[in-house]
Order: structure tokens, then sequence, then C-alpha cells
């Protein structure tokens, strides 16, 4: 069906039925390719998310496939969320594709650090939290696979004591996996943990132990010392502190 509409937002309120099988609850994020919603599956009451795609970010439904046959895939990596199923919705004069999965508690890695004093982790946080994800992404790699857009933004948190549970939304899907691919998830690691400390208003009065991950943000020395995220991780579980 030919699409009508160029959909900026859909503004989902409330309790607006999705097929009469979910109510939204409220709108979780909206990025370039949709909008996320936490809703409610009315037959159990279960919580889910659900990824509503512009049709116009999703020209025969290619975007929607992809992302769900990737998520498919990376289906025992821990830091990812579980893919469900696809729904086609209709809304206004076009079909809208819907994918279903797993609702995760926390909130965004952005809101979480603004909510913290001078908005910065302290060190032994952010090194924990860096450990969490470089672990995580470490299994993707190993699955021949990449994320493909680490920040912040993509990045769901929640705080156990000492430790933390990450998971990671919004994956990128297009394209083979290549070492470029792998070598942008490094860095990307890198300067979520560079920002978590305070950024470059910091970075001089970082102790060694930061500065050696951070580089100074330099995308080659990085890369010689962490090619990889598994390099990222076991160098974490390594450092010495004095």
């Amino acid at each position: 069906m030919a699409t009508k509409h160029i959909h900026c937002s859909f503004d989902l309120p409330p309790g607006f039925a999705l097929n009469d099988r979910y109510y939204v609850e409220q709108r979780l994020g909206r990025g370039w390719e949709g909008e996320v919603y936490k809703v409610v599956e009315k037959d159990t009451g279960i919580e889910r998310a659900a990824k509503l795609f512009f049709p116009h970010r999703n020209h025969r439904n290619t975007a929607a496939r992809r992302y769900a046959i990737k998520l498919h895939k990376l289906r025992d990596c821990k830091i990812l969320i579980q893919y469900i199923n696809q729904e086609i919705v209709p809304y206004q004069d076009d079909q809208i594709r819907m994918l279903i999965s797993e609702y995760v508690e926390g909130e965004l890695l952005t809101d979480f650090i603004n909510r913290q004093r001078g908005r910065v982790l302290p060190l032994f946080e952010s090194i924990h939290l860096l450990h969490a994800l470089a672990a995580g992404v470490a299994e993707i790699h190993l699955s021949r696979e990449y994320h493909g857009d680490l920040h912040g933004d993509n990045v769901i948190v929640r705080r156990f004591g000492l430790g933390f549970e990450v998971k990671l939304i919004d994956m990128f899907h297009w394209g083979t996996p290549s070492r470029a691919n792998i070598a942008e998830d490094v860095c990307n690691l890198v300067r979520i943990f560079y920002d978590a400390l305070g950024g470059a208003a910091r970075y001089q009065k970082m102790k060694p132990q930061a500065k050696a991950i951070c580089c100074g943000l330099k995308r080659s020395i990085i890369l010689s010392k962490f090619p990889t995220a598994a390099h990222l991780r076991d160098h974490i579980e390594s450092i010495h502190w004095d």
C-alpha cells in the first residue's frame, strides 16, 4: 500500500490500542527510523516494548526485518533485549510495522548520569559501568556482529550495588560487519567512559588508570591498545590500583 504521509512522529497517547492486543502506556523514545513505546499486553498484563517504524524509513520492510533478524541472531547476548515478533498496525492511511520485544526496567544512561552530583560518575563506578558494557559488546563481536551506534541514549542502565546491569537498544543493522564496525564500537565505548567521567573539562585531573583507557580520545591509540571490546574488557580486569 502506498504511503500517503511522511510521519515524523506518531505521538500515540496513553491507552491507545494497537491491534486490540496492546495498549500504549508511554513513549520511551524517538529515533531516526521510528518511535519506541512501553505497551501492555491486553490479555496478560505483561509489559512489552513496541518499536513503530516510520514507513519512509522502512521501505519494503527492510529496516524492521533486518533489525528483527539481527536481534534473533544475537538472542543469547545478555546485553541485548529479546525480540518477540512483528505485527502490522493500521495507522491513518498507512500500514505501520511494529516490532515487539521485551520491556527492560531502567533508565537511559544519559539521564542516569545527569542525575548524579556534578553530572559525572566517580572513577570506580565508571569502571564498573565500562566493564559491563565492554563484556556485553564483546559477546556481540564474538558472534561476528556489531552495535554501530553506542552512546548514552542507546544504553539502558540499572544499578546494583557496585555493579551495573546494562541493555543496549537501537542497534545499527545495515551492511556486513567489518573490522571498521568493530573499531567504531570500541571507540564509542571509550567515549561513553570519557563522558561519564566529565569529558574534556575534567580530563587533566583524571587518574592515570582512566587516562590509560581514554587515550585522549585519539582513535589510533585507542585501537592499538584495544582492537576489540574483549581487549578492553581484559584490560579493565587487569588494572593495577595503587
